[in-house]
């Protein structure tokens, strides 16, 4: 370890919560945070930088394999290891408020970044210069969608988050607009860096994920299913399909049982769609890559996204989207998806019955998806995000 302070003594520390990125069933926010490390450890600056990964010692096994032992192909970039040091710290509970904070506090790195959680809390004489990525801010719009521990959680980290940190970097013009509004925090402060699409790889892989296999075609969501999803106004519309235009496909809805979702199953057994609406639970990658192929069309009517990752996803797979016109959602599909009013049954009804049927359509989304994609790039996410955490960086 003496060796590995040594070099750090001659470099630029950058210090990284990433206590987030090995998480064994990723979300979002956990997906940005994986992408996001690993593309900003792989930059050609590298021999100016050192970081130290500070997680706890549950993921130690798996950061190993992820930042420092030797990978050939794959789609995430190899680091330089010599600068990689992982800093594996005890304890769950409150783990960025204790571990991570005592960590930091004692041996400061030159600038500290969350890409996926809240900034320590610490006196801000303790807190290094701190670089936040804050994602949304959902609960304010919809906070019925939310228990309310969640909520007074998720509005005093984000309070505390926006007021601690030396710069803030949102995934969207929307949580940028949203945190000035909300939070106060000036403009000059906020940095808008988009994420990008890691495509799910299907193959041999898929296989081994077992694919669940539908009898009937399919319209595909992937997501938490959770209310801020907006899936039983989905459902109701599928619903009026069936019963109304005898429609011949089916309803999969992919992901993890997240809060409030007890209804759904129930939900769907009182409609009468036993069989039609699948609930696969989540699914490893090369599953989901597998029904992303298969889907007739990508389904995804959010009351509120700050990015809406699972967008670009399945644009760049090459199935029709369609979305909610409200929050991020239009600023990241842009033209390319079919845009629905998320509180307008009839809208995501109608919606659903033309994707199913209109080939023109389809074929003409499919084609805008391809191109809106390569406005993402994770490395120029990481180029953007670097820049702003030298930015904030103590130098000596």
């Amino acid at each position: 370890m003496s060796e590995q302070w040594a070099r750090e003594a001659e470099r630029l520390i950058i210090g990284i919560d990433a206590s987030r990125s090995q998480r064994p069933e990723p979300t979002g926010t956990e997906r940005y945070s994986r992408q996001i490390i690993s593309h900003v450890l792989a930059t050609t600056y590298s021999s100016q930088l050192a970081f130290r990964l500070y997680m706890p010692q549950s993921c130690w096994a798996e950061a190993e394999k992820e930042y420092r032992a030797p990978r050939h192909g794959g789609a995430t970039p190899q680091p330089d290891s010599s600068a990689v040091t992982v800093r594996a710290l005890p304890g769950r509970w409150l783990w960025s408020h204790r571990a991570l904070a005592w960590e930091v506090s004692r041996r400061r790195p030159h600038v500290l970044f969350v890409p996926a959680h809240v900034a320590p809390f610490l006196p801000p004489a303790l807190l290094p210069p701190t670089v936040v990525t804050l994602h949304d801010i959902g609960y304010r719009y919809f906070p019925q969608a939310h228990t309310l521990a969640q909520r007074l959680y998720l509005e005093l980290s984000t309070r505390w988050s926006a007021a601690a940190a030396r710069r803030i970097i949102a995934v969207s013009r929307q949580t940028a607009t949203d945190l000035h509004r909300f939070y106060g925090v000036p403009e000059a402060k906020i940095s808008v860096i988009h994420e990008a699409p890691a495509p799910r790889q299907a193959g041999s892989e898929a296989n081994e994920d077992n694919a669940p296999i539908y009898e009937r075609p399919f319209a595909l969501y992937v997501g938490t299913i959770q209310p801020r999803k907006n899936l039983l106004r989905l459902i109701e519309g599928f619903e009026r399909l069936v019963h109304q235009q005898r429609i011949g496909w089916d309803l999969v809805l992919v992901g993890r049982w997240g809060w409030l979702s007890e209804e759904y199953e129930t939900f769907v057994a009182a409609k009468g769609l036993a069989g039609r609406v699948h609930f696969p639970g989540y699914l490893p990658d090369g599953a989901v890559a597998v029904l992303m192929q298969d889907a007739l069309f990508f389904a995804f009517p959010s009351l509120f996204e700050g990015f809406g990752l699972p967008v670009l996803e399945a644009q760049t797979t090459g199935v029709p989207v369609m979305c909610a016109n409200n929050s991020a959602l239009p600023e990241i599909a842009g033209d390319a998806a079919l845009l629905v009013d998320p509180l307008d049954v009839d809208a995501i009804a109608a919606a659903m019955l033309r994707l199913s049927r209109d080939e023109a359509l389809r074929q003409e989304l499919i084609a805008k998806g391809y191109e809106n994609v390569k406005r993402f790039s994770w490395d120029k996410a990481a180029r953007e995000t670097l820049a702003v955490l030298e930015e904030a960086a103590d130098k000596r």
